[in-house]
């Protein structure tokens, strides 16, 4: 079958490693369900693969891919949870969770195997391509403000880093939920899409808010850190699922965090219970994820390189035959 794939890790080229081509459809096992791939999208979870976060060189060639919507053996339109383990469904009962792509091939290409347990039923209001957006970044957002922030209607959030696909996500989110959200953007361009997405005002990194925030949503890391613990409310709760510009920041802000007892709450994906709450959240609210382009598979690695060079708005998606 055709697919997208890690044929060999380069931290520093990562792309040089990406490969398109035929690879072995999954097998039958008991316990999983084979899906064809109706469509997917991209995270930057990929490219670290291919810069070996995550990824082990003897799990090579490894097809890319967490998040993905499709129909089953049964003909039925299903999205998938791409947490592999977490409930010990499909695996052995000591078996780490993992997601998509760390020790199973992931869902860039025709068909992907997942355990039974991790396949849902895709809400009719969704298309393929909106539903390939949720597993992944929508879900790590919602996770975060949601359960880990627990803002409620009215509160007000921080959103660094306006554009990539989980701030976006939370944007989105919050507006639909009631919360008032503020983004910022070293893009003036993805300033204004933020304030059409429901920001209610959207600035430059490191800028003054007009108020102090209940919640940040941090996905940068390294160069917004500072301003994002400066921006919180005493008692405040900063959330944290990624460090793009890096995980070391120059100031720790500490002496701050403990003065004004801010919350720092660390994040990963979510739970399939959230995935289900989230779509139907979307299916009831009328909220949509944020498409930037939809591709056919086999021009995967354009998606790939506008990623890498961050100048997409939204998801990327990529198409099955």
């Amino acid at each position: 079958m055709f697919a997208v794939y890690a044929s060999r890790i380069d931290r520093d080229q990562p792309l040089t490693g990406l490969e398109l081509g035929e690879r072995p459809s999954p097998g039958a096992r008991p316990g999983w369900s084979t899906v064809t791939v109706k469509a997917a999208s991209l995270n930057h979870h990929d490219l670290w693969s291919l810069r070996g976060v995550g990824l082990a060189e003897d799990k090579l060639p490894m097809i890319l891919g967490c998040d993905a919507a499709g129909v089953d053996e049964d003909g039925n339109e299903v999205v998938l949870h791409s947490v592999i383990g977490q409930s010990g469904h499909g695996v052995g009962p000591k078996e780490p969770r993992s997601i998509l792509t760390e020790r199973y091939q992931g869902t860039f290409a025709e068909q992907v195997a997942v355990p039974t347990w991790n396949v849902l039923p895709k809400p009719k209001e969704l298309s393929f391509e909106e539903a390939a957006c949720l597993p992944t970044a929508w879900l790590t957002a919602y996770r975060m403000l949601f359960t880990n922030a627990g803002v409620r209607p009215g509160d007000s959030v921080l959103v660094q880093g306006a554009g990539g696909g989980v701030a976006t996500a939370a944007i989105a989110l919050g507006k639909a939920a009631g919360l008032r959200v503020f983004a910022t953007s070293r893009d003036e361009a993805k300033r204004k899409r933020a304030l059409e997405l429901g920001a209610v005002e959207a600035l430059e990194p490191g800028a003054r808010l007009p108020q102090r925030v209940d919640a940040v949503i941090e996905t940068v890391g390294a160069a917004t850190w500072s301003h994002s613990v400066k921006s919180l409310r005493p008692g405040g709760t900063l959330v944290i699922s990624g460090a793009t510009s890096g995980d070391r920041p120059s100031h720790a802000e500490l002496t701050r965090i403990f003065f004004l007892e801010l919350r720092i709450v660390g994040s990963t994906m979510g739970t399939k219970d959230e995935l289900e709450d989230l779509l139907s959240f979307c299916a009831a609210t009328g909220v949509r994820p944020v498409i930037d382009e939809v591709l056919p598979m086999d021009r995967a690695r354009e998606g790939f390189e506008r990623m890498e060079t961050g100048g997409q708005f939204g998801k990327i998606v990529l198409t099955g035959p």
